[in-house]
């Protein structure tokens, strides 16, 4: 496993951040990291980089453990915080050179990764000269530098315009071939389209964690239905294939119903049967915007 968390608990003060947190990922994965403001996110990721240490549990990071080898974790481990770190004033091979000889890396890895992230057009460059997608390439090839085994990636695409945001999926997406990626971010599509896996966490718990095609495959499906009448719960509940009946406001109702069938033929019927039109009926997208709202509401 190049990521082993087991059984972690990190407390501020009274505040519990972590509750008995564990998962593990293995080499060559993208995994996606999930969960709202104040959830845990930030947290596991600096004890994954040894910036915290955790009240308990066990954290390994390609097989060393993170409190009795932090250096050798350090050394597999690339991160790219959320706020990136650079020295604006510095060019920008002036900047990568400085991390190259932190690392003691040569000069030949240095220019392979400038090219890897696609910075060489902006080589002579300031950093504060720079759009906010080249920032994260030079954040992002600090990051490669020493060639990490693990990638931890703190919302990477926070702030770029969609070109941008094109540019760095593609490279992640392609340093992923090769490397283990743990990617937090709160762009849903983004998840969508470079993450094989995804770990949801809420509250300091974990509340999702599977291949990404599994969450969305769930058998069932939610029909937001207005009708122009008033309409008892226990006659909806009565639909076929019903689970959950849920009144939003006056006669607006959220259905849902444990099938992949297409049910709003039935609410039809239903609504027909009982002398009731329908105003709106609209199924509701079985993605993970919605899955991640049902998790962490």
């Amino acid at each position: 496993m190049s990521i082993e968390v087991q059984n972690v608990i990190k407390t501020y003060g009274k505040q519990k951040a972590l509750n008995n947190v564990s998962f593990s990922i293995k080499s060559g994965e993208i995994v996606g990291f999930l969960g709202p403001n104040g959830a845990g996110k930030s947290t596991i990721m600096k004890i994954l980089t040894t910036y915290l240490r955790p009240n308990e549990g066990d954290v390994k990071v390609n097989g060393f453990d993170t409190l009795l080898n932090p250096m050798e974790v350090k050394r597999s481990v690339g991160y790219l915080p959320e706020h990136n770190p650079l020295y604006l004033e510095l060019f920008v091979k002036e900047y990568l050179n400085f991390h190259a000889n932190i690392h003691k890396v040569s000069k030949n890895r240095m220019n392979e990764v400038i090219e890897l992230v696609g910075l060489t057009p902006e080589i002579g460059k300031k950093i504060n000269q720079l759009s906010k997608g080249y920032r994260q390439r030079v954040g992002l090839a600090a990051a490669l530098l020493h060639d990490p085994d693990v990638l931890v990636l703190d919302e990477p695409t926070t702030g770029l315009d969609p070109n941008q945001l094109a540019e760095i999926r593609s490279m992640i997406q392609d340093i992923g071939k090769t490397k283990t990626i743990l990617l937090s971010t709160h762009i849903m599509q983004e998840v969508e389209a470079m993450c094989d896996r995804v770990i949801i966490i809420n509250k300091g718990e974990i509340v999702a964690d599977k291949k990404l095609n599994e969450l969305l495959e769930k058998q069932e499906q939610i029909i937001e239905v207005e009708f122009d009448l008033r309409v008892e719960k226990q006659l909806l509940e009565q639909i076929h294939n019903i689970k959950e009946v849920k009144n939003v406001f006056g006669n607006t109702w959220h259905l849902t119903f444990e099938s992949k069938d297409d049910m709003r033929p039935d609410i039809f019927d239903f609504a027909k049967a009982n002398g009731l039109k329908t105003l709106q009926l609209q199924q509701k997208v079985n993605n993970l915007e919605s899955l991640f709202q049902d998790l962490t509401n």
